[in-house]
């Protein structure tokens, strides 16, 4: 009798679906019947604020169809680690890890992400860790070779133990269980950490204090002429599988910095560069089939990670041209309500689920492990980096060639090798092209999460944020590769769809900014715009307004998250439809036209104590200046004087109710969503309050907008 193999991996539709289905099917009817009636005001009375109403419901049923498109096949899979083969059998796994500014992104966050997927469960002479250096900072390089040291203390303390948290700062901060080595572990790595620190806190290194002559040699690098923009390559082995040993003797996994070479004189890409850089040097260096990218704050949360991406990488069954597997971001500083909506519960789930039934999840920037030869369509010849035929140094010398800042000249790099450029956002655009060229890639869901990483706490952050992914999304959505036309003809259509809801997200502006301001304008110069209570159609829009609302609800709830977190997430789709997604449609329009360009910038991921606080307990943190928060406060301002005119006049000049309560609700119910930037505007004085300069600029601009408009009503 033949033995049935083991499954690595299995995957179910989500009964789910047929309930989505009819869902959408009558809300889908009911949008056909407002756009009816909207055709027929602009038939019979056409105006100003008809052609406005009709636009905005144009822009949500289009983005309303694009995102039900998610629901419509979502799939369930599950892996089988235990059912792997040996060991000995597995792939080599690289894993790239890329900071860009030592001030901006600490040394020691970044030493804490490296340090947790050094030490997972994966045979050691088969993994290579990478660190790309893009700031090329003698800072970085001398952290990382004081994390080396180390590390071979804290990988045999992991391995003995069976430590499931291989951050040191998160086993360290939980309080572990007090074990015979805990104290001398723990004591070396503080020890690591004031020395990281006080190197930070200096701003440089002084060589002369340095008795180690390799750390001498590997820093003498940087020379006058050295600076963040003007460099060579630097490529510096801290860890050499084959001859570095931890203190229990076992072989070490390489780990190897790499700074690529920067010209003043010669545009580079960022991230997408980097990592380019990133897979030649590797492929010279050590060529493993696989590699893992991550963010540099994304450290490894579960050390049986690529043990579970190989159960789809593996498995006989799976699609040969399985491009990536990936992982859902997931985040541990969030506070408990989640006030800026950065944990995108239910988006992250249903686009994962979702698009794994449609042949493939979009590449997230981090978390996702790829198969080489999906990004390299043409043969490198796979050097070793210490075989026998390299003691002259050619490899050394090949991996400084390729990771040169001219290498690219001329070539396919970007374009149709590697990571692609000439957008911002660089990784889904990746992910998109793979699948146009015929590749496939899954979600891998596991109840731990494989990475946490950290999310904006600051109001400001999370919007510029936003404003520079939507620009990038739009990029592309506006292009000769759009979705909607390039994509359409290789993908599946509901695929396409999906890739259309997020490049033309941005176009939540017009309907956001449209019900933000009109309905508020018309109610205070006393103008009915919608159905009275009374009317038929008033049926129609409260139906609608309830049936998405209960629905984006459930798909909260399904995906485990609560009532206050649902809440925030549609505060915050109010906010970033009159601010982010608003300048990211202009900023994608003037660098259209040559008259701004777009750079990317790097996040901070510095703590403030005080901030941080304030995070915790829920309280929005404005603090600064910017023209993202003065439409927040500007929209805000007149949601609350149009509802404060409305409530008086149905009050005391005897105005029917029923013919304002739509305007009123809309009012009021922008009112309660902004309680919070009221708060920051008027009711606290911390450092995190609404600026008074950018108060009192949106309350004399709500004016200007409230009385200088109603002549047009």
């Amino acid at each position: 009798m033949t033995m049935l193999k083991a499954p690595l991996n299995t995957s179910k539709p989500s009964p789910l679906r047929w309930f989505n289905r009819l869902y959408a099917l009558v809300h889908l009817i009911a949008i056909f019947a407002l756009v009816y009636r909207h055709c027929c005001n602009l038939i019979t009375s056409p105006s100003f604020t008809t052609i406005l109403l009709l636009v905005a419901d144009l822009v949500l049923a289009f983005l309303w169809t694009t995102w039900q498109t998610f629901f419509m096949n979502p799939v369930h899979h599950q892996v089988f680690p235990q059912n792997l083969p040996r060991e000995s059998e597995y792939p080599g796994l690289d894993v790239f890890v890329c900071t860009a500014d030592p001030f901006k992104e600490p040394p020691i966050g970044v030493v804490n992400t490296v340090l947790s997927v050094l030490a997972y469960d994966y045979p050691p002479e088969k993994l290579s860790v990478y660190l790309s250096d893009d700031g090329g900072s003698q800072l970085t390089l001398f952290a990382f070779m004081e994390a080396a040291k180390f590390a071979r203390h804290w990988l045999p303390y992991c391995r003995k133990y069976d430590i499931m948290d291989r951050s040191p700062e998160v086993y360290f901060g939980n309080d572990p269980s007090l074990l015979p080595e805990t104290s001398d572990i723990q004591s070396k790595y503080e020890d690591m950490k004031t020395t990281i620190q006080y190197v930070m806190d200096q701003g440089s290194i002084n060589i002369d204090q340095i008795k180690d002559a390799r750390t001498i040699k590997a820093l003498r690098k940087w020379t006058a002429g050295f600076t963040r923009q003007q460099h060579p390559t630097v490529i510096e082995v801290l860890l050499k599988g084959d001859e570095d040993k931890d203190v229990t003797g076992h072989c070490m996994p390489n780990l190897i910095y790499l700074a690529r070479e920067k010209n003043k004189a010669i545009p580079h890409n960022f991230k997408a560069g980097a990592l380019n850089a990133l897979i030649r040097a590797s492929t010279i260096m050590t060529n493993a089939p696989i590699f893992l990218t991550l963010d540099c704050d994304m450290f490894s949360n579960d050390p049986k990670t690529p043990s579970r991406a190989l159960c789809h990488f593996m498995d006989s069954n799976s699609d040969p041209k399985l491009a990536f597997v990936q992982f859902p971001q997931r985040f541990h500083n969030l506070n408990q309500n989640d006030i800026y909506a950065g944990q995108h519960v239910a988006e992250i789930r249903n686009c994962t689920l979702g698009m794994d039934g449609l042949s493939g999840v979009f590449f997230m920037g981090t978390g996702g492990f790829f198969r080489r030869r999906a990004l390299i369509e043409y043969p490198m010849k796979p050097y070793g980096l210490w075989n026998e035929q390299d003691k002259d140094g050619d490899t050394m010398a090949l991996a400084h060639r390729v990771t040169s800042c001219s290498y690219e000249d001329n070539t396919k790099w970007g374009s149709e090798i590697g990571f692609r450029y000439g957008v911002l956002v660089e990784d889904i655009y990746t992910g998109y092209h793979l699948q146009c060229l015929g590749w496939s890639s899954v979600a891998c869901t596991p109840t731990r999460a494989a990475f946490l990483g950290k999310v904006a706490t600051t109001l400001n952050d999370a919007l510029s944020q936003s404003n520079r992914w939507y620009m990038g999304m739009l990029q592309v959505g506006f292009s000769k590769f759009s979705p909607m036309t390039y994509g359409i003809r290789f993908l599946n259509p509901l695929q396409a769809m999906c890739y259309s809801h997020f490049y033309f997200r941005a176009l939540w502006s017009f309907p956001v900014i449209i019900y933000a301001f009109l309905p508020q304008l018309a109610l205070i110069n006393s103008l009915p715009i919608f159905p009275k209570v009374s009317d038929p159609w008033f049926s129609l829009y409260a139906f609608l307004f309830l049936g998405s609302h209960a629905k984006d609800f459930l798909d909260h709830v399904l995906a485990g998250s609560v009532f206050k977190k649902w809440w925030n997430s549609r505060r915050m789709w109010l906010i970033l439809g009159c601010s982010s997604y608003a300048f990211s449609i202009l900023d994608w329009f003037l660098t259209s036209i040559g008259m701004s360009t777009c750079e990317f910038n790097v996040t901070s991921k510095v703590s403030d104590n005080e901030l941080t606080k304030r995070y915790e307990k829920g309280i929005f943190e404005f603090g600064v200046e910017s023209p993202l928060l003065l439409m927040v406060s500007t929209t805000t301002v007149v949601n609350l004087f149009a509802f404060l005119v409305g409530i008086k006049r149905v009050l005391t000049n005897g105005e029917k109710f029923e013919d304002m309560f739509v305007q009123l609700f809309i009012a009021g119910l922008g009112v309660i969503y902004s309680w919070p930037v009221y708060e920051g505007m008027v009711l606290r004085s911390d450092k995190g309050k609404m600026p008074s300069k950018t108060t009192l600029k949106s309350i004399c601009l709500a004016l200007v907008i409230c009385f200088g408009f109603s002549s047009s009503f």
